[in-house]
């Protein structure tokens, strides 16, 4: 298939795929499991599984570049690929959290999901930098999709000029959200139920 013709037919789905993720995922944040009658044990443990993930995501992405960089493309599509299958895994991971567990606030020491007073006190300012962190993460989480997308399909297509020239600000965005990914679990991981 013509390289165009490639990225043309493709074009219809990424956007479906860029704008039902996000409002999947924000639709899921109203609501539990349990709410639908499903009974399932909440699934605590994944939260440092899918930071780990991201993690994961962070350092084949910085492998695939070195990679390109040394002209070794197969390695690289080999890393590239590998990140987006973790992306992939995060997410899965990430909605199944959701939709059996409860939210956790930063700074709520006591878990009561109110975070009172003396606890925003105990925080301090620390608080905003995690908003900050989390906000663009979550935003440029957004935005990332279908540029890893529509640069992915330009590789496959073999149009190396126009998905050079995307991933070099698809990459930057990715790995931020990934690396942000790991820094949000960190901050907030004290704030779990253990």
């Amino acid at each position: 298939m013509e390289s165009s013709t490639l990225e043309k037919k493709l074009n219809l789905p990424i956007i479906i795929v860029s704008i039902v993720i996000p409002v999947a995922v924000a639709v899921m944040f109203s609501f539990k499991l349990k709410d639908f009658g499903i009974i399932v044990e909440p699934l605590s443990f994944l939260p440092p599984i899918y930071a780990s993930i991201n993690a994961l995501t962070a350092v084949l992405l910085i492998a695939g570049l070195i990679s390109i960089l040394n002209k070794k493309k197969e390695l690289h599509k080999k890393f590239m690929t590998s990140a987006i299958a973790c992306s992939i895994v995060f997410l899965v991971m990430y909605v199944a959290y959701h939709l059996t567990s409860n939210s956790v606030k930063f700074g709520d020491i006591n878990h009561n999901n109110i975070l009172d007073g003396n606890e925003k006190e105990l925080v301090g300012s620390i608080r905003f930098l995690y908003y900050f962190i989390l906000i663009s993460h979550i935003g440029l989480s957004i935005i990332v999709i279908p540029f890893v997308l529509f640069t992915y399909v330009r590789a496959l297509s073999g149009n190396f000029e126009r998905h050079k020239k995307l991933a070099r600000i698809t990459f930057p965005i990715w790995l931020y959200v990934a690396i942000t990914g790991v820094i949000v679990y960190l901050m907030i991981s004290p704030y779990y139920v253990k």
